[in-house]
C-alpha cells in the first residue's frame, strides 16, 4: 500500500513537472528593435508579421518597433515599399537591430522619368536604372564603366586608357554624323564632362531610351541619362559613408614586335629583295636589342578617398562630402596623371507647412597631363615602332636619334621626357528650388541650375632634336597658355495637377517653362625662348615674340534655349496607362524661320497581369505591355552658323604692304533646321515565380531625317580659307533598328545566402538612308600617311563604314601577276609575294573605283553578364561586356623599310606556296600599304569588366567601435580581355562617325587591381 502511494506521488511530480515545463517553453515574450536601411537611415512604417499568423506591428518614426506573443523559433516578416521582405528567426534576442536592403527591382520603386517621377509599374517608355549599391560593388573611377554591361542599349567605348580621358556614350546606334552624346543631367544640371563627377556621390542613374526623353527636348534624341547624388534625408541621426581604395593599374598586353635579331633578318631581307645591301651583316651580334614596349609600360599607383556626412533634423536634411583620386599613367607615369578633388553640399527643408525648398553646390577640380596618344607619333606609335636595335640612350648618356624611320618615329622615352602638357579644370555647380503644394491637388516648382567653369592648359616644348627631319625637332623653346571659360543656366517652373477619381482614375498633368543658355569665352598666347631651355622657367612672361592665337579677338559663342511643354499621364486602376506630352523648342542655333519647333510624344501601356483572364496564372507575377512614338529634336552645331560672321582671316595690300585682317568665316547657310528623330518603341515587362525571375524585350527603330552635317565642298567656294569652312546643311537620314533583351534571376536560399545573375543583349542595325550632295555620300578618316576618303556616310551603308579595297591573297608567281588586273594605279606593278586586290567593278583595272565596303566599326551585338553571391559575411560580384559583330582598321604600323614590325612579319612570303596573307619584305615601291581589308580586323571580344569579393564584419561586433557597417574588398577590373584583334585593345574610338574605328596606337585600357574599405558610422 505505501508502496503503491508513493508510485502516485511520484507520476503526480512527474505530470506536474511536465505540464510546468510545457508551460515554460510555450511562454511568449515580447521582442523590440530598430530598422533601418543600408546606410542606418531609420526606416518608418515597416510591417512586422509573425508568419503564419495574424500578429502584427508597425515601425515608428524612428523605425524602432515592439511586437508582442513571441516564442523562440518564431519566424518575422519585415516588408516595406521599395525594400526586399526579409524573414528572421527568434533564437534568443529580445532586442533586434533589423537592416532592410533596397529592392532595385520593385515595382513600387520610384523613377525620376523627367520633370516628375513614376514608379516602375507605371512607366510607358523604355528606362533602366543603375542603383548606388551595384555603383558600389563596382567601385568605377568613373561613371561611364558603371554603364558598360548593366544597360542593355548602351555602348560605350573608350578614346583612350589614359587617366581622366572621355569616354564615348551612345544609346541604341549612332544616330547622326554629328554629336552622338546623350544629354546628361546631373541633379538638373546639364554636364558634358562625366570625369567630373565622383561615383560614390551617385544616388541612382537612370538612362531614357526611347520618345518619352522628348520631355527634355533638346539634344534628348541621343537619349537622357539623369544622375541623381545622394541626399540628406529628415529625421535622422548623423551618419558618416568612408569609401577608401588604393591600387595599382598595369597594361593587359603587350605586342608581340620584333627582336633585335629578327628585325635585323627582315631588314636585311628587304633590302636584299630591292637589289640593296644588307643593313646588318653580324645578325649575331644584334641579340635581343631594346624592347620599347617595356621601357614605356609600367605599373601605376590608384588612389581614391571619400567621405559623406549625411544627417537630418526633423523639417530638414543635409549631407556634406568631399573625394580625392589621383591615378598615375601605365605609360608615362606621372607625365600622364589624373588628380580629382570635390566638395558637395545639399540641404532640403521643409519652410512651413507644403513648401519644400532644395540646394545644392559641387565644386571640382581636376589636373591632367597628358602625353601624345591615339595618332600617329604618339608615344606607342614609336614604341611600336622603333628600331630595338637602339638603346635608350648612347655612350654619351644622351637620348638615342631614330635615323632612318620616317619623319614621325622617334625615341619614346625621350619623347615621354620633353612633353609638358597640363590641363587644369575648376567647375562649380549649384541648383536651386522650391516645390509648393496649394488647393490639395495643385503643386508649382521652380529650379535654377548653373554651371561655371575655367579650363586652364599649360603646354612646354623644349628645344630637341630627335632625328634628320623629325617633326617633332624643335630649335626654338616653346610656352603657350591657354584659357576657356564656360558658364550655363537652367531654369524650370512647372505646375503640377494630380488626382485619383473613384479611386480608380489617377490623372497627372504638368505644364511648363524651361530656359537655357550657355555661352563661352577663349583665349590663348604663346611664347619662345625660354631661359635654359627649362620648364621651370616657362612663363610668358620669360618668354620672347609672344604671339596671340586669336589675333582677331578672343572668340566667344552663346546660345540660349527657349522651352514649353505639357504632359498628360493618366491610368486606370494601373492597369492601362497613357502619356502623352507636346514641347515646343526654340534653338538660337538656327534662323528665325527655322527657329521654332514642335515636338510630340505618346506612349500606351498595359498590365495583363491585373486582368482576370491572369490571375488564376500563379507562375506570373506581373506582366505588361508597352509602346511609345515620337518626335524629338536636335541642334548641336556650332553657333550662328545661319549667318555670315566676320571671324575669319583674310591678307590684303595696305599702301604696298601686305597686312592681315578680318574676313568672313565659316560659309553661312540660312536655310538650316531642326534635325529630327523619329522615335518607336515597343516592349514588354514580365515577372514569374513571386518575382525571382524578371525579363524584359524591346524593339525599337529610331528614323533620323534632316541630319545636321558639313559636306564636302569645293575650294572655289572659299571654305578652305583661314579661318573658313564649309556650311552646315540638312544633308541626309539614317535609320537605327534593333532588339534589346534583359532577364534577371534573383533568389535569397536563406537569410545566409542569396544568388542574382542578370544578362542583357541588344542587337542594332544601322542604315543611312539619304545624303544631299552630289557625290551621293560623305567621307572622313585617314588611314597611314596621306590617305583620306577611308569612311564614309553613303546610301544603304551603316554610317562611318570602311571604304577599300578587298583582297584576294597573295601573288604567288609571276603567271599570276601577268594573269591578274594591273595594279599600276595604285602606285606600282605587282610582283609574286605583293598583295592581290579584288576588281570589284570587273573593269580590267584595279584603281580606286574597285574600293567598297570592307567593314564596319558599329557592332552587330552588345551583352552584358552580371553575377553576384552572398554568403554570410562575404559577397562576389562578377560584371562581363561582349561586343560582337564590329570592325577596327589597324593604322599603328608605319610600314617603312627601317621601321619595326610585329612577329606575324615573321609569316610573310617568301617563295611561291609560303604564305598567302602575309606580303614579301622589300624596300621597292609597292601598293601593299594602300588601304584594304588586309589592315581590318575583327574587334569582336569579351571582356570581364569587374570581378569583386567582399567581406563585411558581424555588426554586432562593429557596433561596439560605433560603426554602422564595416566592409572590406578586393576587385579587379579589366582582369582579361578575349579577342582576335591583334593590337592593344579592340575597345579604342575617337568616336567620331566618320573615322572611329582606327587604331593608331591606341591607350590601352589598363587592368586594375584594388583594395579597399567601406565604412559607415
Amino acid at each position: 500500500m505505501i508502496h503503491k502511494i508513493i508510485t502516485m506521488k511520484q507520476i503526480y511530480l512527474i505530470i506536474t513537472f511536465s505540464l510546468m515545463s510545457l508551460f515554460g517553453f510555450s511562454q511568449t515574450m515580447e521582442i523590440s528593435g530598430n530598422i533601418s536601411d543600408a546606410s542606418g537611415l531609420p526606416l518608418p512604417g515597416v510591417t512586422i508579421i509573425q508568419v503564419s499568423t495574424n500578429n502584427g506591428a508597425i515601425s515608428d518614426f524612428d523605425g524602432y518597433f515592439t511586437i508582442k506573443g513571441i516564442k523562440i523559433g518564431d519566424q518575422l516578416k519585415f516588408s516595406y515599399l521599395g525594400f526586399k521582405e526579409k524573414t528572421i528567426t527568434v533564437k534568443t534576442e529580445s532586442s533586434l537591430v533589423v537592416i532592410l536592403d533596397e529592392d532595385q527591382e520593385s515595382l513600387d520603386e520610384v523613377v525620376i522619368v523627367g520633370y516628375g517621377t513614376q514608379t516602375k509599374k507605371e512607366i510607358t517608355g523604355a528606362v533602366s536604372v543603375v542603383s548606388s549599391q551595384t555603383i558600389e560593388e563596382l567601385a568605377p573611377t568613373r561613371i561611364e564603366q558603371a554603364l558598360q554591361g548593366q544597360v542593355a542599349g548602351v555602348n560605350i567605348t573608350t578614346q583612350s586608357g589614359a587617366p581622366g580621358s572621355a569616354s564615348n556614350i551612345r544609346i541604341r546606334g549612332i544616330s547622326t554624323n554629328g554629336d552622338n552624346r546623350p544629354l546628361i543631367l546631373l541633379d538638373g544640371n546639364v554636364i558634358e564632362d562625366l570625369s567630373v563627377v565622383t561615383p560614390s556621390d551617385i544616388e541612382n542613374i537612370t538612362v531614357l531610351k526611347d520618345a518619352t526623353a522628348g520631355i527634355y527636348g533638346v539634344r534628348a534624341a541621343n537619349g537622357v541619362i539623369l544622375i541623381t547624388t545622394k541626399s540628406g534625408v529628415r529625421n535622422s541621426e548623423l551618419k558618416l559613408d568612408v569609401n577608401l581604395y588604393g591600387g595599382f593599374q598595369q597594361t593587359t598586353r603587350t605586342l608581340p614586335a620584333l627582336n633585335a635579331s629578327e628585325y635585323g633578318l627582315l631588314v636585311n631581307e628587304a633590302h636584299v629583295a630591292n637589289g640593296e645591301a644588307i643593313v646588318f651583316p653580324n645578325i649575331s651580334d644584334l641579340g635581343g636589342g631594346t624592347n620599347w614596349q617595356n621601357e614605356v609600360f609600367q605599373d601605376a599607383a590608384i588612389i581614391n578617398q571619400d567621405f559623406t556626412l549625411r544627417g537630418g533634423t526633423k523639417k530638414s536634411g543635409f549631407a556634406i562630402g568631399s573625394s580625392y583620386l589621383t591615378q598615375d599613367g601605365i605609360i608615362g607615369g606621372g607625365k600622364s596623371n589624373f588628380t580629382r578633388y570635390n566638395v558637395r553640399l545639399n540641404f532640403n527643408t521643409e519652410l512651413f507647412k507644403n513648401l519644400n525648398l532644395k540646394a545644392g553646390l559641387i565644386y571640382t577640380g581636376t589636373n591632367r597631363k597628358a602625353l601624345s596618344e591615339n595618332a600617329i607619333g604618339s608615344v606607342l606609335f614609336n614604341a611600336l615602332n622603333n628600331a630595338p636595335t637602339l638603346t635608350v640612350k648612347d655612350e654619351n648618356n644622351q637620348y638615342t636619334l631614330s635615323e632612318g624611320l620616317g619623319n614621325e618615329v622617334i625615341n619614346p622615352i625621350a619623347q615621354i621626357a620633353n612633353t609638358y602638357n597640363k590641363t587644369a579644370v575648376d567647375k562649380l555647380s549649384g541648383n536651386f528650388g522650391g516645390n509648393y503644394k496649394f488647393l490639395k491637388n495643385f503643386s508649382v516648382e521652380s529650379n535654377i541650375q548653373f554651371n561655371y567653369a575655367e579650363v586652364k592648359g599649360e603646354v612646354f616644348n623644349p628645344i630637341a632634336f630627335y632625328g634628320s627631319g623629325k617633326v617633332f625637332n624643335k630649335d626654338r623653346s616653346e610656352y603657350s597658355e591657354s584659357k576657356s571659360v564656360f558658364q550655363d543656366y537652367t531654369f524650370d517652373a512647372i505646375l503640377n495637377y494630380e488626382k485619383v477619381f473613384n479611386e480608380a482614375h489617377n490623372l497627372k498633368a504638368t505644364i511648363g517653362t524651361s530656359v537655357f543658355k550657355t555661352e563661352g569665352e577663349f583665349s590663348g598666347s604663346i611664347g619662345f625662348d625660354i631661359p635654359d631651355n627649362d620648364f621651370n622657367n616657362a612663363s610668358l612672361d620669360n618668354a620672347s615674340d609672344i604671339l596671340n592665337f586669336y589675333p582677331l579677338g578672343d572668340p566667344t559663342f552663346d546660345s540660349r534655349l527657349l522651352s514649353y511643354f505639357g504632359r498628360i499621364q493618366y491610368n486606370f486602376k494601373e492597369k492601362y496607362l497613357f502619356s502623352a506630352l507636346i514641347r515646343r523648342d526654340g534653338s538660337t542655333k538656327f534662323g528665325p524661320e527655322n527657329r521654332f519647333g514642335y515636338f510630340p510624344t505618346a506612349s500606351l501601356g498595359w498590365v495583363l497581369s491585373d486582368e482576370s483572364f491572369l490571375e488564376e496564372v500563379s507562375a506570373i507575377s506581373f506582366l505588361k505591355l508597352r509602346t511609345s512614338y515620337g518626335i524629338l529634336g536636335n541642334d548641336r552645331i556650332p553657333d550662328y552658323r545661319y549667318v555670315s560672321i566676320l571671324n575669319g582671316e583674310g591678307e590684303y595690300v595696305l599702301n604696298g604692304e601686305l597686312v592681315t585682317g578680318i574676313a568672313l568665316g565659316t560659309l553661312s547657310n540660312p536655310e538650316i533646321k531642326w534635325e529630327q528623330q523619329e522615335s518607336f518603341n515597343v516592349g514588354i515587362d514580365a515577372r514569374f515565380l513571386n518575382n525571382e525571375l524578371i525579363f524584359t524585350a524591346d524593339y525599337f527603330s529610331r528614323n533620323t531625317k534632316d541630319l545636321l552635317l558639313v559636306p564636302d565642298i569645293s575650294g572655289i567656294l572659299g571654305g578652305t580659307a583661314p579661318g573658313s569652312g564649309a556650311p552646315i546643311i540638312n544633308g541626309g537620314d539614317v535609320k537605327n533598328t534593333g532588339f534589346e533583351f534583359q532577364i534577371g534571376y534573383s533568389k535569397s536560399y536563406s537569410d545566409d545566402m542569396s544568388f542574382n545573375v542578370n544578362y542583357n543583349f541588344t542587337t542594332l542595325e544601322n542604315e543611312v538612308l539619304k545624303v544631299d550632295n552630289s557625290l551621293g555620300y560623305i567621307s572622313g578618316g585617314g588611314f597611314g600617311i596621306g590617305q583620306s576618303d577611308v569612311a564614309r556616310m553613303e546610301v544603304g551603308m551603316p554610317i562611318g563604314y570602311f571604304h577599300g579595297l578587298k583582297t584576294d591573297g597573295i601573288f604567288q608567281n609571276q603567271s599570276e601577276v601577268d594573269a591578274h588586273p594591273s595594279q599600276l594605279a595604285l602606285g606600282a606593278n605587282a610582283q609574286p609575294g605583293d598583295i592581290r586586290f579584288v576588281d570589284v567593278n570587273n573593269d580590267g583595272l584595279i584603281n580606286e573605283d574597285d574600293k567598297t565596303y570592307i567593314g564596319d566599326p558599329i557592332p552587330d551585338v552588345t551583352m552584358g553578364l552580371n553575377i553576384s553571391f552572398d554568403y554570410k559575411n562575404f559577397d562576389f560580384q562578377m560584371y562581363l561586356f561582349s561586343s560582337i559583330g564590329n570592325e577596327i582598321v589597324r593604322n599603328y604600323e608605319r610600314n617603312l623599310s627601317l621601321t619595326n614590325k610585329t612577329s606575324y612579319e615573321l609569316e610573310r612570303w617568301t617563295g611561291p606556296g609560303t604564305s598567302n596573307s602575309v606580303p614579301r619584305a622589300t624596300t621597292g615601291a609597292t601598293s601593299n600599304a594602300v588601304f584594304s581589308d588586309y589592315f581590318v580586323e575583327d574587334a569582336s571580344y569579351v571582356r570581364a569588366q569587374n570581378l569583386q569579393i567582399g567581406y563585411t564584419l558581424d555588426k554586432n561586433s562593429t557596433k561596439k567601435i560605433g560603426v554602422e557597417k564595416l566592409r572590406f574588398y578586393a576587385s579587379v577590373s579589366n582582369l582579361f580581355t578575349l579577342t582576335k584583334y591583334r593590337g592593344y585593345d579592340p575597345t579604342s574610338s575617337t568616336g567620331n562617325p566618320l573615322g572611329g574605328g582606327f587604331d593608331n596606337g591606341f591607350y590601352p585600357t589598363p587592368r586594375t587591381f584594388l583594395l579597399g574599405v567601406n565604412f559607415k558610422m
